[in-house]
Formats: structure tokens, C-alpha cells, sequence
């Protein structure tokens, strides 16, 4: 169905000037905008730190689902983009990637033909997919067997009380031996996620996983023909990941993939904590030089000031992250001039489907009509408000129009 004004208003933030400024009003607000220079200072950064340690990128394209992005990572350097599942696989291909690794287990018949359709088209493209069980294993052979078709697929591992992945390596080579005799797959290696390891200290526990993988992908080397893929990394991890990986022994013709996706356009709360901690602990990206730098800002309005310290600000969760701490304000504009911007001076208190309360310290002047920029935690949920978000200079003008693809 096509509503009346989709062509007049075709998302919630559209601009309704030329030559659009976000200070100016120029677009509806709220807003979400990632700084060009900033963005292009992480994609730069990233790829530099796995040059560097000798390992490939594939950056996690669910953060973004922004193929325009998808391809700065492409041009970049990036081996493959990284994605959770067929619908993300399609938007991957159609972006021009070259290689996709859908680390998430493929299931279901309709997702099984989404990517036996995508594998006919895009002939070129590398595609793979996670398996966990047998059972899974047996219905991906029967349904690419009989299309004469071959799925490219990573053993998954994982952690009891986690996600996806095998529990034990008895089970890991169990399921291997079991594909070995399977038509229709190709075992091309191994894969984790170390994130899901939490509590005080989980660093011991994610370098114990990975050298466990190590020995287990050292047995599973008989099962691959060619090139082993060795990948693990989110956004938190990647240099533990390296380290561990790249001092143990592994297969012969291993290649090591780090996945790391919150770095696009980092943030300013849980990733920028864990940047932190990495630079203290890793020589290599400190000699890099540079860093990560948040390049994702939410830009609304104070649309009501009812009570001498509490303002009324027009944005949400149907706009915002809120599971990682809330948005707070990091600027201050009012009539497209920048007021000056005491960090203690405003606080996200609270935050509703449409509207986000503050505190208002003493002192500080906030009026209907002024435009905050706020900073977010954990990227991945904001972008997933949006259909589009406008990337800016750092004047605040539109430079292009970047479509998402949830």
C-alpha cells in the first residue's frame, strides 16, 4: 500500500528545504545524523588495526543496514560484511558485497530459498552460513542437494548458557564428521561469538574459549578442503581475539576474520568504554595512532519547558537506543547558533515512546524551540528507528541521504 504523502514526506526526518542545513530546521526533526569525517576516521582506523595484526575485516552489517556504508567498508578494504540473516544476506548482494558471512544458522524453507535464489543470481558472491546440529545440517543437504547447489558453511561454537553453537567439542566434530558425508555442504571452518560472555572479568573466559576453538579448529582441519576461516571479534574483544588466535596453533592455511560492527560509528557510552579499556591493554592500537571517535548524533527539539527544571525534548524510543544508558546532551543550539554547553548542566532523566525528559541544573537557560544534539549508546538500536539518516559535515549540513534497509 502507498499512502497519499509518501512522495511528499517519504520518512520521518525529510528535509523540506534545499541546500539543507539540520541547525537551520531545515529537515523535520528529530533527526539522526553521522558526521562524515568521523565516519570516515572509523572505517579507516578499523581496517588499519586488522592490517596491522595480519587478520581480515568482516564488519557486522546488521549495526547499519546502510548499503552505502555497507560499500565505504567494501572500497575500504573490508573481506567480507558480516550479517544475521537472509533478508540482510539479500541486502548485502545487492550492495555490490562480495563476500557475506550470515553467522547466524540458516532455517526454515522460505529463508532456504531466499539464498538458493541469491546464490543463482549473484554467482560471484562468497556466502556463507553458520550450523550447530545435525538436524539442521541434513535439512540444508536435502534442500541445496536437490537444487544442485553447494552451501558454504561454518561450524558454529558456542558457550553453555549462551546462543547459538555446539556445547562441547565431542559434539563439534561429531557434526563434522557427519557433514563430511552430507551433498550439498562444504565445510569451510569455525566461528564464535565471545560477546556472550559476561559478568566481573570475563577476559579469562573469552581467552579460554578461544583457545579451545584454536585446538578444536585443528581438529576439524581434516574436514575443510582449502583455506580454513577462523573468525570470532565483535566490538568489544577484537584485540583479545587477535592475540590468542594468532599466537596459538591453528591450521595450516588458516585465515583469521575479526567481525567487529559498533566501531562504524562507535558511540559515546558501552563502546566507548570498551575502546578505552582496549587502548590500555593493546600496544598495537596505540602505536596505530588516532582512535574511534562517535560519529552518530541525535538532533531534536525542546518542544516544552513545564516546570522550571525539567524540559520536554520531541524524541523517543521509537527514535533512540535506550537499552545501554540514555541519550544525553552534548551541544546546544538555538536560532542556528551554538549556545554555550555546560556537559552537568542538562540531563536525560527519562525517555517515553515520543518524548525524553530532562533535568535542568540551575543556571542553565533552555528554550521552546532550541535544538539539542544528543549522544547515544549502543548504535545498532538507533539505527533501526530510522529509513534514513542524513550524513553531515561538521557544520551541520546535509550532504547526502543514507537509506537503511530493516
Amino acid at each position: 500500500m502507498k499512502y497519499q504523502n509518501s512522495n511528499l514526506i517519504p520518512h520521518k526526518s525529510a528535509p523540506m528545504f534545499t541546500a539543507a542545513n539540520i541547525l537551520n530546521e531545515d529537515v523535520c526533526l528529530p533527526a539522526a545524523v553521522i558526521k562524515k569525517a568521523a565516519l570516515e576516521n572509523n572505517i579507516q582506523w578499523m581496517q588499519r588495526y586488522a592490517d596491522a595484526r595480519g587478520v581480515l575485516l568482516a564488519p557486522h552489517g546488521k549495526t547499519t543496514m546502510t548499503p552505502w556504508i555497507f560499500q565505504q567498508q567494501q572500497q575500504a578494504g573490508a573481506w567480507a560484511v558480516g550479517v544475521g540473516s537472509a533478508w540482510q544476506a539479500s541486502i548485502a548482494m545487492v550492495s555490490g558485497v562480495k563476500r557475506v558471512l550470515m553467522v547466524n544458522q540458516l532455517v526454515g524453507k522460505a529463508n532456504m530459498q531466499v539464498v538458493s535464489e541469491l546464490k543463482a543470481h549473484y554467482q560471484d558472491v562468497d556466502y556463507l552460513c553458520c550450523v550447530d546440529s545435525v538436524a539442521n545440517a541434513k535439512t540444508l543437504s536435502d534442500f541445496f542437494s536437490a537444487k544442485n547447489q553447494t552451501l558454504d558453511i561454518l561450524l558454529e561454537l558456542g558457550v553453555p548458557g549462551g546462543r547459538c553453537g555446539c556445547r562441547t567439542t565431542q559434539q563439534a566434530l561429531a557434526l563434522a564428521e557427519t557433514i563430511a558425508t552430507l551433498p550439498g555442504l562444504r565445510l569451510r571452518g569455525l566461528e564464535l561469538y565471545e560477546g556472550v560472555l559476561h559478568g566481573e572479568n570475563p577476559q579469562p573466559k573469552v581467552e579460554a574459549l578461544l583457545r579451545d576453538a584454536a585446538a578444536l579448529a585443528c581438529q576439524l582441519e581434516q574436514y575443510v578442503d582449502g583455506e580454513f576461516i577462523l573468525t570470532g571479534a565483535g566490538s568489544v574483544w577484537y584485540d583479545v581475539v587477535c592475540n590468542v588466535w594468532l599466537e596459538a596453533k591453528k591450521p595450516a592455511n588458516c585465515r583469521v576474520v575479526i567481525r567487529p560492527g559498533c566501531y562504524i560509528t562507535h558511540d559515546a557510552g558501552i563502546y566507548q568504554e570498551a575502546q578505552d579499556e582496549l587502548m590500555a591493554r593493546d600496544n598495537v592500537a596505540c602505536d596505530l595512532g588516532g582512535d574511534l571517535v562517535s560519529a552518530l548524533e541525535l538532533i531534536a527539539m525542546v518542544q516544552s519547558v513545564p516546570e522550571s527544571d525539567r524540559a520536554i525534548v520531541n524524541f523517543g524510543k521509537r527514535d533512540s537506543a535506550f537499552d545501554a544508558g540514555l541519550p544525553q546532551p552534548v551541544a546546544h543550539y538555538r536560532a542556528g547558533k551554538a549556545v554555550e554547553f555546560t556537559p552537568d548542566a542538562l540531563e536525560t532523566t527519562g525517555i517515553m515512546d515520543q518524548h525524553a525528559m530532562l533535568k535542568i541544573k540551575p543556571g542553565a537557560d533552555v528554550q521552546v524551540g532550541d535544538i539539542l544534539v544528543f549522544s547515544t549508546s549502543h548504535p545498532c538500536l538507533t539505527f533501526d528507528k530510522w529509513k534514513a539518516l542524513f550524513l553531515i559535515d561538521d557544520e551541520y549540513n546535509v550532504l547526502e541521504t543514507l537509506e537503511t534497509a530493516f
